[in-house]
């Protein structure tokens, strides 16, 4: 059909080169095998990163976050993590991404398939490539449907980490509140508090002040520890303590953060509503300064020009 926008192609046959395992190496035969360890236990670690005009936004902290996730997964990273740093910005340059994704992804290989298996070798692996923002016609509110699905206690489950097997609840939530008719789901905690949507952070703006459920059962978000930053930054005071979800109630505003979402307003929660309001605004714009090169400083002050980095 006329003006109909081209297909999306998968993400396992596209053109270019993957960084894997110390080379690069075409898109397409950048395979583990059936048997890797990390497939079959849900051992890997990633991380997800936003370039923006070149450069990776947080690079450091994201480089030395999936060194830690892998530590709590009981291996060590063959690389440190400047050694990353390096391989992920040699990764951008080599697809030419002036605004994209970056996708590190690590994982215990096939020597065995003992559930136990510390010598196993670690295989490290970088991708990049483009990525639009999620609503490019404008802002708009999204729509939570409180799952089901809880998040575990943390000497439950390796809380710290940002690894696959902890993605496996986020993935069953959201699969059902699409599947019910709403964008994504609100997860509650293992004692019935506010957690987190699926992948991202939970605020609420209640009395002017900025709440938000403090990291205990949740991944304490790159971009959540931005946003405090950028709000206390602007003079809003930044509350985190533990939230019912009756609470909701007494919200004014209600916004995820998160690398894909950045600041996402929600409109709606279950059977409430919320309009896009002031802060969320004001913050999503500080947030757009800051991820820039040369732009604000994640406490809201303007960076100065010889300061932009990787870090924003």
């Amino acid at each position: 059909m006329s003006g109909a926008a081209p297909p999306v192609p998968p993400l396992d046959d596209r053109d270019g080169v993957i960084w894997v395992d110390g080379a690069f190496v075409p898109w397409r035969t950048a395979r583990l095998h059936v048997l890797s360890h990390g497939l079959h236990y849900g051992g890997s670690v990633f991380e997800g990163e936003r370039v923006y005009d070149g450069r990776v936004f947080a690079l450091p902290e994201h480089s030395a976050r999936l060194v830690a996730s892998a530590r709590h997964m009981g291996y060590d990273l063959p690389w440190t993590a400047a050694e990353l740093d390096a391989v992920t910005r040699e990764v951008v340059a080599a697809a030419d991404l002036t605004d994209g994704y970056v996708r590190p992804v690590a994982w215990r290989g096939g020597d065995t398939l003992r559930l136990v298996a510390p010598d196993n070798r670690v295989h490290l692996a970088v991708a990049a490539w483009p990525w639009p923002r999620i609503f490019t016609e404008g802002p708009r509110g999204i729509r939570l449907r409180t799952s089901r699905w809880r998040r575990p206690a943390p000497d439950t489950a390796p809380i710290r980490a940002k690894a696959a097997a902890l993605y496996a609840i986020g993935a069953l939530a959201g699969q059902e509140a699409e599947e019910a008719g709403f964008d994504d789901a609100l997860l509650l905690d293992h004692r019935g508090r506010l957690a987190e949507a699926t992948g991202a952070n939970l605020f609420l703006v209640i009395g002017g002040e900025l709440h938000t459920p403090p990291p205990e059962c949740v991944l304490d978000g790159i971009t959540r520890r931005t946003v405090i930053g950028l709000a206390r930054g602007l003079g809003l005071p930044v509350v985190e303590r533990h939230l019912a979800p009756a609470e909701l109630d007494r919200a004014t505003e209600v916004f995820l953060t998160g690398t894909a979402y950045e600041v996402q307003a929600v409109t709606g929660v279950d059977g409430r509503s919320f309009p896009l309001g002031e802060v969320g605004a004001a913050l999503t714009e500080a947030y757009a300064r800051a991820v820039r090169p040369g732009g604000a400083d994640r406490s809201g002050h303007p960076a100065p020009a010889a300061a932009a980095s990787d870090t924003g």
